[in-house]
């Protein structure tokens, strides 16, 4: 008697990542369509030797749509979005592996992987003049006012110049890197007659100036390893006479006389001289001849 038994394949394997837990680094600046992480290193097996298909989420908020799969039978992970490390630098992927399509009726086995991505910050902005305002709440945007200060024709100043809104000073805005920021003039220096601190941005005069001619700096702030990072600044320099004596009124006291019933902005006259306009004058003897 010869008995023939035919063993059937139950569908009673769920498929098996071989690294269920996977952490990778991705570079804030990594190109669109970039593998991050490779098939191979994602791939499911199913015992029942079913054909696999993936499901790509994320459990993260507002970080849906920047990773994707290459197919539902192609759990090769790439970067579908540029990324941008102010808007997050991590999130946490979950791929699934089903033995069975999405959609399918038939009882399915799943398995699942946990990616985690860390973004890596990358050296994608130039220097920020401060201060500075953000344009439109962007994050990645900051512009800067122009610097102003003053000098006395024909006298030398040895200390920094006072400029508004503040002294010249640039940042990297790529804060985990921070590289270091040098300064240096590249243009409107008419004469060398300033110099600007590599290091502090502090702005000194060379020498006296002797025309009441301003001065429009151009100002650079170049990152030290990255100089192909930089931005440039004005500040113009005002040339002033120097002013020794405060102005003061020609009397103590004008009285005037108003009538009543007049509309606004009417002349207020001279007590006593009802047909002469009330004038108030003030005298500075740095400027006898204005």
């Amino acid at each position: 008697l010869e008995i023939l038994v035919t063993i059937l394949n139950e569908n009673d394997n769920s498929p098996v990542f071989a690294q269920p837990n996977l952490n990778r680094d991705v570079p804030e600046d990594t190109k669109v369509d970039t593998a991050v992480v490779a098939r191979e290193e994602v791939s499911a097996s199913d015992a029942d030797l079913d054909t696999i298909y993936y499901e790509l989420t994320t459990t993260v908020q507002d970080t849906d749509g920047y990773f994707a799969i290459r197919g539902v039978n192609n759990p090769e992970i790439y970067l579908q979005k540029a990324l941008d490390y102010d808007k997050f630098n991590s999130t946490t992927l979950l791929l699934y592996a089903r033995d069975r399509p999405v959609n399918s009726p038939d009882p399915t086995n799943t398995g699942t992987a946990t990616i985690t991505i860390t973004i890596q910050q990358s050296d994608t902005r130039a220097p920020w003049f401060l201060p500075c305002t953000r344009l439109h709440n962007d994050s990645s945007v900051c512009i800067s006012s122009p610097y102003s200060g003053r000098v006395n024709i024909s006298e030398m100043s040895t200390d920094p110049l006072l400029l508004e809104p503040g002294p010249i000073y640039a940042v990297d805005p790529d804060y985990t890197i921070r590289d270091r920021i040098v300064y240096s003039i590249v243009g409107g220096n008419t004469d060398e007659v300033f110099s600007v601190d590599a290091d502090t941005g502090n702005l000194t005069m060379n020498k006296i100036v002797t025309s009441p001619d301003s001065f429009l700096l151009q100002v650079m702030a170049t990152q030290v390893n990255n100089i192909r990072k930089y931005s440039v600044a004005t500040a113009e320099i005002k040339v002033i006479s120097k002013s020794n004596f405060p102005p003061y009124f020609e009397k103590g006291v004008y009285n005037g006389t108003v009538f009543v019933g007049l509309p606004q902005r009417s002349f207020v006259y001279q007590a006593g001289d009802p047909s002469t306009p009330l004038v108030i004058t003030a005298m500075d003897q740095d400027f006898p001849d204005v």
